[in-house]
């Protein structure tokens, strides 16, 4: 089973959504035939590096909200990923461009490290309050995960892996993803949003169940069915 998942290192519901989905899969009996990707998506590719704006002003100002309901809403969502072990500081988040963050997920997956990286990204953005448009901040979160820092440097100073992200973002945009975060189960079954771990759990199950059917044979002594190692007894 192939689950990939679309997000943005700036969307606080991608980092629920993404630990959710964990807690259930460490749930789900076959996890050990799960293969999970990342797919790189852009809230703002519009967006400079450096913004001279909190994000409770930006939330304020794009969705006409007040303090108090900026704050209100960032409570709640700081609360949903307290519940799930996270430390939210959307106070202290430093509003930037994510598409160098998402180049350097792809040089980490061509290492073999795609999904460290892929954490310390969000934590670095919720937790810390580092800032991932920087590229010095980059190399280094990449030097933390087990990447040659000078090889992570030069990277970021070129355009490598842009095709990849672009390639992604395409990809989302022909499969009809307009949000994120968004689960793609091989290539067939789509989950939008956050949803609760338990939603997750019963759609691996379901997926599982409806691409790996029940083999029937029979019991080469009575000719009964058998099923799983067991044999149903005829009635005499």
């Amino acid at each position: 089973m192939k689950v990939e998942i679309w997000s943005d290192y700036q969307c606080p519901f991608c980092y629920i959504g993404k630990r959710r989905f964990e807690d259930a899969l460490k749930q789900f009996e076959n996890k050990d035939q799960v293969e999970v990707s990342f797919r790189s998506f852009e809230l703002n590719p519009e967006a400079e590096r450096d913004i001279n704006m909190t994000q409770n002003e930006m939330l304020a100002k794009k969705y006409g909200m007040s303090q108090a309901q900026v704050e209100a809403n960032s409570q709640n969502l700081t609360q949903q990923a307290k519940e799930l072990g996270l430390d939210y500081h959307l106070d202290k988040v430093v509003l930037t461009n994510s598409f160098d963050a998402h180049r350097l997920m792809h040089f980490a997956e061509s290492k073999g490290k795609e999904k460290e990286m892929n954490e310390r990204l969000f934590k670095a953005y919720f937790t810390e309050g580092k800032h991932i448009g920087d590229h010095a901040t980059l190399a280094s979160l990449a030097e933390e995960v087990g990447l040659e820092k000078s090889e992570t440097e030069s990277m970021l100073a070129g355009t490598a892996f842009t095709a990849e992200v672009r390639g992604n973002e395409q990809e989302g945009s022909l499969l009809g993803i307009t949000g994120v975060p968004f689960f793609v189960i091989n290539r067939k079954y789509g989950i939008s949003g956050a949803q609760p771990t338990e939603a997750f759990l019963d759609t691996l199950k379901k997926v599982w169940a409806e691409e790996n059917p029940l083999t029937i044979v029979n019991d080469p002594a009575t000719g009964d069915a058998c099923t799983d190692g067991s044999c149903n007894v005829k009635e005499k």
